[in-house]
């Protein structure tokens, strides 16, 4: 089947099953190597001497090279097609996480470039790939992969300082060990090899450029990626910082990252039965801005607090995802419009944990820091009412 687009109707129904485990394992491997570090960055800068901007940078470089690697990636699935560019794209994974390993600084944020070019290639292809086979299944389809995504993100979040210490505070090795998980799903995707499904362009057309509801789709992506992303990888050292123990800190993360996880399966789901979704977004975005609030107003509390805070990105990126599918005319532009969301998104939102570690170095201030992080709700919330909007984009 070489080169041929082979539909949803001439699969069997253990073909579909087997796609749609494969492309859930693989979405588990798209969030542990990068949030992994969040818990393990106060062990990881006190002994490499990072300042708090530099300790983001481990944070921020995964989430640049998601955006460096979105216009290439659906080249590549026009070249080589979805299922095994996805294929070289978690070898590519295992590589960066095994990088991560030699003993230097310069491995280290080469290492993490490498994880980030390798996830940004699945993050722009799989959306493409679940339009085609799950069509008529698009936002239980979106809600179980975003669920894995932020189901691999809590593991990640609850077991890294307990991995950590159970191999004697070698930090390095704690964060090798996804490479293991990378492997399992290597295996697992290897009945898709013999299958080619090309992605017919290479890129957003001129007209989706100027499509003002692809770019809001783009601010929703770039605006929840930052905060998730930024609040993962400062939330542990914020409640270290006020007397929490690190692996306390880790447990509060992971608990507030099972919260996300079940909204990024609710959310597509509950979002999908209406024409538009503007009040289902709209409502997720008020109750992260509330969980804010309360993180930063007083101590209690701060498990439920910062859960409230996870059920914004939680949901966003099931939504930014289904806004993908249910604003775009077919595979073909689901991945266009995919690649440029995820392009100048993630470009944008790799600013976020740079800038708030930078504005700690400056004020000394986490309430400060994370203060101006929710801000980042404020153009997320304005974009909802182009992106969550009732309509089919041209080009």
């Amino acid at each position: 089947m070489s080169g041929q687009a082979l539909s949803t109707r001439e699969k069997s129904g253990v073909g579909v099953i087997v796609t749609a485990v494969g492309v859930m394992l693989v979405a588990a491997n798209l969030r542990p190597a990068v949030v992994a570090v969040g818990p393990l960055i106060g062990v990881i800068s006190d002994d490499a001497g990072f300042s708090s901007a530099v300790a983001g940078l481990l944070t921020a470089l995964p989430v640049l090279f998601f955006g460096i690697s979105a216009p290439v990636a659906p080249r590549l699935a026009n070249r080589f097609g979805i299922e095994r560019v996805i294929f070289g794209a978690l070898l590519v994974l295992i590589v960066g996480i095994l990088v991560r390993l030699i003993p230097s600084a310069a491995a280290l944020f080469a290492g993490s470039a490498i994880i980030g070019a390798a996830i940004g290639t699945c993050n722009v292809v799989l959306p493409a790939l679940i339009k085609r086979d799950f069509a008529r299944r698009s936002g239980l389809m979106t809600g179980l992969y975003s669920m894995t995504l932020s189901g691999g993100a809590a593991v990640a979040s609850g077991v890294s300082v307990p991995i950590n210490d159970a191999l004697g505070g070698d930090w390095r090795l704690a964060l090798a060990m996804w490479a293991i998980l990378a492997v399992v799903a290597v295996i697992v995707w290897l009945p898709q090899l013999p299958m080619v499904h090309r992605v017919t362009s290479a890129g957003p057309t001129s007209s989706l450029l100027k499509n003002p509801i692809a770019w809001a789709i783009t601010v929703f992506m770039g605006t929840q990626s930052l905060i998730f992303y930024t609040f993962v990888a400062w939330l542990p050292q914020y409640l270290v910082d006020t007397g929490m123990s690190p692996l306390r800190a880790g447990a509060v993360l992971a608990s507030a990252q099972v919260v996300a996880l079940i909204m990024s399966l609710l959310a597509p789901i509950v979002a999908g039965r209406f024409a538009g979704q503007r009040a289902v977004t709209l409502s997720v975005i008020a109750v992260c801005a509330i969980g804010f609030v309360g993180l930063l107003s007083t101590d209690v509390w701060p498990g439920f607090w910062a859960a409230c805070v996870m059920v914004g990105p939680g949901s966003s990126i099931s939504l930014a995802l289904l806004f993908m599918v249910l604003r775009s005319s077919g595979s073909q532009q689901t991945g266009q419009v995919s690649g440029m969301a995820q392009s100048v998104g993630y470009l944008a939102a790799a600013a976020g944990p740079i800038a708030v570690g930078a504005i700690h170095d400056v004020t000394g201030s986490w309430t400060l820091a994370m203060a101006v992080l929710g801000l980042v709700l404020v153009p997320q919330a304005l974009s909802v009412l182009g992106a969550a909007k009732d309509v089919k984009m041209t080009g």
